[in-house]
């Protein structure tokens, strides 16, 4: 019998950025268009605070997106945590 190796393991989906990708694209159309008609709905005097807000919010998806690692390097991350504290410090 061959022992499987973690290379034998197919990919996270999140690892190939598709539904990463599909994610931040449609919370970012839909916080688009939230700003565009609470634009219309606000009084002259709210718009800044509101377009700040929103485009905080906007800014915070798109560096997530940019800088926060996926699900695969967490685990790997993880991984390589647990065998440097079973072996007593860095290898």
């Amino acid at each position: 019998m061959t022992d499987p190796s973690p290379q034998s393991y197919p990919a996270l989906a999140e690892g190939r950025w598709l539904w990463r990708r599909l994610y931040v694209f449609l919370v970012s159309l839909g916080l688009w268009s939230l700003l565009a008609s609470s634009a219309r709905r606000s009084d002259c005097s709210q718009l800044p605070a509101l377009a700040d807000g929103l485009m905080g919010l906007l800014a915070l998806v798109l560096v997530l997106y940019l800088v926060a690692p996926t699900a695969q390097q967490l685990l790997e991350l993880l991984a390589n945590v647990k065998l440097r504290l079973g072996s007593g410090g860095r290898p």
